[in-house]
């Protein structure tokens, strides 16, 4: 009887033991900044200690004050676990910008700015952050970094347990895609094997940003930053304050080293090259760029605005490689490309990059399911008795798969405009609504000044900013694992 139990409803008590032990992980991280602001000489060392003491005292509470009856996780647990991690994350993580001594933020801008950093969005409330601490510009970069391959990743790999409670469920609530491929037969063993080839990576990036303009702190901020698509920075400018070839250089190729899948990463890095060549993803994620790439420079040259060979060469394959990865950087005089430019962002923003990547957006695994579920269907007007599939990566994709797909592209585009719906409720101007819905779920971060229209996330009302936090944590999670949270059919027995 008892085990009838536990098989129908919902596990709790082991669900908040896990982010118990998860909340203590973060006080680990809140160390560096707190020691950062120390070594500086910052009076916000004291906001990231209270922080700290706050947040593992908590988790050590939910960690082992709560006896579970049962380690059993079963797939509820994971999507449940899974969303609820994220948001408690926030609520601790924002807490050093509520107690920052230059400039606190309220609740909803802080709860904004964390959850903005976690999803690596990259969307900010702060309209400068030159009066920011050393402590708190590291907090920024660190919670994308984190946030960028996943908490729950993270977590399987740290915490073995898990291997056998409900691991893999929590794995594909969070992992990005539609498929996932298990490098090893252990799950922890796959989420350790992807967090090391991102660490590796970000110690890369870090070495090279160091050898040019940059300061070892700027560095790791950016190298933080960049490798999870995140693209908070140090400067109010950005890249741009720095004005170099070879930054600018350096931060393109690891931006589309974040938006490739981390599995052919891993695979490549092991000396197996030959999954990348034939991957029908990585193959568009190419195609799209370097297509993407002629028009920009042909519309750059239609405007005018090829004044040196960098700015047809490297600025365009800048910033179309951090709008189709989310990263969200831009260069200045992209505004003045044109509207051929702008429409090809929107595109880029809309599908983003390969699945099981840093980056946000749709994916272009979807993309490529749903022409190819197109066309089969307008040859199927020619010949209704004919059998077609779809067929990607020389595996037949089954039916439900491909409904699936379909379905979250549908559900993307509705989210985007109810959240653009309600915006404009609130007063928000009409484009501004709609675009910062479709920055937040797609993760990009742009506010809607990249329009021309010169509006901010300071703006919006706090209700607004509450909401936009969610459909970027929607967005993050990819839409049915938060969504599945307000269906009455997962809180029955």
């Amino acid at each position: 009887m008892r085990i009838k139990d536990y098989t129908s409803t919902i596990n709790f008590r082991v669900i908040l033991r896990i982010i118990g032990l998860l909340l203590m992980i973060e006080g680990a991280f809140l160390s560096i900044p707190m020691a950062t602001a120390i070594v500086y000489e910052e009076k916000d060392w004291l906001c990231f200690m209270v922080t700290l003491v706050l947040t593992v005292v908590t988790g050590f509470f939910m960690a082992f004050g709560i006896k579970p009856r049962s380690p059993r996780m079963g797939k509820r647990e994971g999507f449940l676990l899974t969303a609820l991690i994220w948001v408690f994350f926030s609520a601790f993580g924002m807490l050093p910008f509520i107690f920052m001594e230059n400039h606190p933020l309220s609740v909803s801008d802080a709860f904004f700015e964390a959850m903005s950093g976690f999803t690596t969005t990259g969307a900010t409330v702060m309209g400068s952050i030159s009066h920011l601490s050393h402590g708190i510009v590291l907090w920024r970069s660190l919670m994308q970094w984190i946030g960028g391959m996943g908490i729950i990743l993270f977590t399987l790999a740290v915490v073995p347990m898990l291997n056998h409670s409900g691991g893999m469920q929590m794995f594909n609530a969070e992992v990005t895609g539609i498929t996932h491929d298990k490098l090893r037969p252990r799950i922890s063993q796959t989420a350790k094997g992807l967090w090391m080839i991102y660490i590796a990576l970000t110690v890369i990036l870090f070495t090279l940003l160091v050898l040019g303009p940059m300061s070892v702190f700027e560095s790791v901020c950016h190298a933080f930053s960049t490798m999870s698509t995140g693209g908070f920075s140090t400067a109010d400018d950005s890249i741009e304050a720095w004005d170099s070839t070879y930054i600018q250089a350096v931060v393109t190729v690891f931006m589309f080293l974040g938006g490739t899948s981390f599995v052919l990463l891993y695979r490549a890095v092991h000396g197996d090259f030959r999954p990348i060549w034939k991957n029908d993803v990585f193959r568009t994620y190419v195609g799209i760029i370097f297509c993407c790439y002629l028009l920009f420079v042909g519309a750059i040259l239609y405007h005018g605005q090829a004044h040196s060979i960098k700015a047809v060469t490297l600025d365009p394959l800048f910033q179309i490689i951090s709008t189709i990865t989310s990263t969200g950087y831009e260069v200045s005089s992209f505004s003045s490309w044109g509207t051929l430019t702008l429409s090809l962002t929107f595109a880029l923003m809309f599908f983003g990059s390969c699945a099981g990547s840093t980056s946000g957006g749709a994916k272009i695994d979807r993309l490529i399911y749903l022409l190819k579920n197109c066309r089969n269907e307008i040859v199927r007007c020619i010949h209704p008795n004919n059998i077609f599939t779809v067929r990607v990566n020389d595996r037949v994709i089954p039916h439900e798969t491909v409904s699936k797909v379909i379905a979250f592209l549908c559900l993307y585009v509705i989210i985007i405009m109810i959240g653009g719906i309600l915006l404009t409720a609130l007063g928000l101007p009409l484009v501004d609504s709609f675009f910062s819905a479709f920055s937040c779920i797609s993760n990009t971060g742009l506010g809607a000044g990249v329009t021309g229209y010169g509006g901010s996330y300071a703006i919006v009302p706090d209700v607004g900013k509450w909401l936009l936090a969610l459909i970027m944590m929607i967005g993050r999670l990819e839409l049915f694992t938060v969504l599945i949270l307000f269906t009455p059919a997962f809180w029955k027995k």
